[in-house]
């Protein structure tokens, strides 16, 4: 009986994290930028989120939706970037495999809660500016807590049945990832029996999620873009896509990098370029999200303002 469970689990207890790059002349330039955009993601995020906090201007239903978005952000680099961080420094980057799981679980729940929030911010711009009389009741805070814990809710569900579905496979020989992070592609590579299955809830559960969240996206933008045709003032219509603005940015650049990642099928060429790829939105996604939203933003141009009286005063 225990030789029967001792054959049914992996051989391997722990995993070699390749990193961004295996060149020694570049490590510590990489580890310095890296460093500085960990720093950067660290600070605009908490910036934001405090911003929000402290100005009462702010607390609305589209600043709640911007306020977890910056959480999300916050929390997800601080599932990886310190792993990767240590492949510039250390000879080998070994992880745990629970270690490895935990890290996979952490980052499909953070990753699908993102794009779930953006869809609901989607949804916040439509009601604003095709429903304004009835907007404070659609978006009452009852029903912004509502449709913010869905997303946490199908987030976590998510990562649950994508990282169950990881424990069914065996990892016998090889433990190097081609990676900074335990991401799905490079980790199914190193399974000793087929993924088949994994592959196919995959496409099911993201693919599912994916045309969910575009169709809710692009139908809220469609009904935006005719509710702006039929605006008669410039002044209404230059507003109406000032607040819309922001989250388009956000939206193509989640999206936009998201696909380059992981449009191939998987393969070692695919995953190598998608592990470069992926740099895009682990890394500069949350560090443009605060910027994108403060540059562009009156109101939070003029809460960091009052802030900044309130702190010097």
């Amino acid at each position: 009986m225990n030789q029967i469970a001792m054959e049914n689990h992996s051989s391997v207890t722990k995993f070699i994290l390749m990193g961004l790059t295996d060149q020694p002349e570049l490590q510590l330039p990489l580890f310095v930028l890296f460093l500085m955009n960990y720093v950067a993601i660290v600070v605009g995020n908490m910036s934001l989120m405090s911003l929000i906090i402290l100005n009462s201007s702010l607390h609305t239903a589209m600043y709640f939706f911007l306020f977890n978005l910056s959480f999300i952000d916050f929390c997800y680099s601080c599932v990886f970037t310190p792993k990767m961080l240590m492949s510039f420094i250390s000879e080998k980057n070994t992880i745990s495999f629970s270690g490895c799981m935990t890290q996979f679980f952490f980052f499909c729940f953070f990753i699908n809660s993102e794009s779930y929030v953006l869809t609901v911010m989607a949804y916040d711009r439509y009601v604003a500016i095709c429903k304004p009389l009835l907007y404070n009741v659609v978006m009452a805070p009852g029903i912004c807590c509502l449709l913010i814990a869905v997303s946490y809710l199908i987030g976590f569900a998510t990562a649950v049945i994508l990282t169950g579905f990881m424990f069914r496979l065996s990892f016998c020989e090889s433990n190097i990832i081609n990676h900074y992070m335990c991401d799905l592609f490079p980790v199914l590579q190193l399974s000793c029996t087929s993924t088949y299955v994994n592959e196919l809830v995959n496409i099911a559960v993201v693919g599912t999620a994916i045309i969910l969240c575009t169709i809710i996206i692009l139908v809220s933008y469609a009904m935006i873009i005719l509710s702006i045709i039929q605006m008669s003032s410039a002044k209404a219509w230059s507003k109406a896509m000032g607040t819309c603005g922001s989250h388009i940015i956000t939206v193509s650049l989640f999206y936009g990098s998201g696909l380059l990642a992981y449009v191939n099928p998987p393969s070692a060429e695919t995953v190598g370029q998608g592990k470069f790829f992926s740099v895009f939105y682990t890394f500069l996604v949350p560090l443009l999200n605060p910027l994108i939203y403060s540059l562009r933003n009156k109101d939070v141009k003029l809460a960091v303002k009052r802030t900044m009286k309130r702190i010097t005063s």
